[in-house]
């Protein structure tokens, strides 16, 4: 037995010096000849602060605080590369594993991802292969969308003795989110899931439910069937979305029994709507770099919501109570109020627009700029006195304080009423007639 002793000796000396083999190899006097030779290969600056190599548990070769851009675009907190010690000396060396904790991937980050890509893509003359890796995982990757974020995640791709993706995953910690692609000849499947997820761009809405099935391809991605459910409705579509000539997104949706009332107040915490919303938007964005999507997208649709609350404003009382300076405040409760909508440059115009209720009806166009200020003309049919009476109204303010104010022919209109035919209904009559009149001569937009 003394020849297992004497090789049990043997394995811990090996183990031994595997263990202390990192203390006499140092590896940080190459990251300036590695810095250089990476940032000519991106055409950005690229910074390493340490490369150390270690042997337990197994042979791997880590390197932290990898920074790349002059704004530092993209940052990779440490890099743990785990060869086939077996492959090391013959070709082409095989690397088990690259695991990335930490990454940090701005919008300009994006950009810069897409373009290397593209040069990726272009045919080169066949060479052997100097190396092959068969995983690659993200730990607690983060991307950054000017103020708003996606992560963490966690993301694994396996491939093939080709180098070609197998599969794919993308996970959140929480599993709220989950995400699987693998290959189908040329192109990858898609299937996504998710509950309880709040979307990481736009408005932060939350999603009950969501599944998608989709296929990517080089240049794009089709998702073909989008299906989730939010506050209280439902929502299905697709869209595309393709990156080959600039950005580009397309798609349409359905949307179902909504409630309004959370999704609005986004848009603006102290003036909202609620009700059940019924519309079928069709949009299109088209860019040259993925952080000015949202200001190219372009979406409209006809729209109908029942049983609501217009809050911030009371129309009839605006319209029954004439105040030159304007009327702000109170709420407008309705049966149904219906419209088209369009939405451009990150402003809104609604045309069309109805308001029915019991003792109200409204028609007219409003629009809301990109710095949520109003504007537009309403014609409220009220009941005063006994007489229905019709009452066109400027719109102005903002969203957040919208204000209504009788139009100047409508003002003039009730006070010769009222000196006429006495308050009540000489008012009313007058101001009928004033907007008769204002109306007749093309009055549409009167200002303040």
């Amino acid at each position: 037995m003394k020849w297992f002793k004497r090789i049990l000796v043997l394995i811990g000396l090996l183990l031994a010096l595997a263990a202390a083999l990192p203390f006499f190899i140092s590896l940080n006097d190459y990251i300036p000849r590695i810095e250089r030779e990476v940032s000519v290969k991106l055409k950005e600056p690229v910074t390493i602060k340490s490369i150390r190599f270690a042997s337990l548990p197994t042979p791997h070769i880590s390197v932290d605080g990898i920074s790349i851009g002059t704004t530092e675009d993209i940052i990779l907190g440490k890099i743990v590369v785990t060869p086939d010690i077996f492959s090391l000396l013959q070709s082409p060396i095989v690397i088990k594993s690259i695991e990335i904790d930490s990454p940090v991937i701005t919008q300009k980050g994006i950009d810069k991802l897409t373009e290397w890509s593209k040069a990726d893509a272009v045919p080169s003359p066949q060479e052997p292969a100097q190396y092959r890796v068969e995983s690659i995982r993200l730990i607690r990757a983060l991307i950054n969308f000017d103020k708003k974020s996606f992560g963490p995640f966690d993301a694994r791709i396996n491939l093939n003795r080709n180098g070609k993706p197998e599969n794919a995953s993308i996970t959140t910690p929480d599993d709220t989110l989950k995400i699987f692609i693998k290959p189908d000849q040329s192109n990858y499947l898609i299937d996504a899931s998710a509950k309880k997820w709040t979307l990481p761009i736009g408005p932060q809405i939350e999603l009950d439910e969501l599944s998608i099935r989709g296929v990517a391809t080089a240049k794009d991605v089709e998702l073909s069937q989008i299906s989730c459910k939010l506050y209280g409705g439902t929502v299905n579509g697709k869209i595309l979305f393709s990156w080959q000539n600039g950005f580009k997104l397309s798609g349409n949706l359905n949307i179902s029994q909504v409630e309004m009332q959370k999704i609005a107040s986004m848009l603006s915490s102290k003036t909202h709507i609620s009700g059940k919303l019924d519309a079928k938007p069709v949009f299109s964005a088209s860019a040259g770099t993925a952080d000015k999507m949202m200001n190219a997208l372009h979406m409209e649709t006809h729209f109908n919501v029942k049983n609501g609350v217009l809050y911030g404003v009371d129309i009839q009382q605006a319209a029954t109570h004439l105040i030159k300076k304007g009327s702000s405040g109170g709420v407008t409760r309705f049966d149904q109020l219906s419209g088209h909508l369009v939405m451009a440059h990150r402003g809104y115009s609604f045309t069309e627009l109805k308001i029915a209720s019991g003792t109200l009806a409204v028609e007219g166009n409003v629009d809301i700029s990109a710095k949520k200020d109003l504007s537009g003309r309403i014609n409220a049919q009220v009941k005063a006195v006994g007489m229905s009476t019709t009452v066109p109204l400027n719109v102005g303010g903002t969203i957040d304080s919208p204000l209504l104010y009788p139009t100047g022919a409508t003002i003039a209109g009730a006070a010769v009423g009222t000196a006429i035919m006495g308050p009540g209904v000489g008012t009313s009559v007058g101001a009928k007639v004033g907007g008769w009149v204002g109306n007749l001569f093309g009055n549409k937009k009167e200002k303040k």
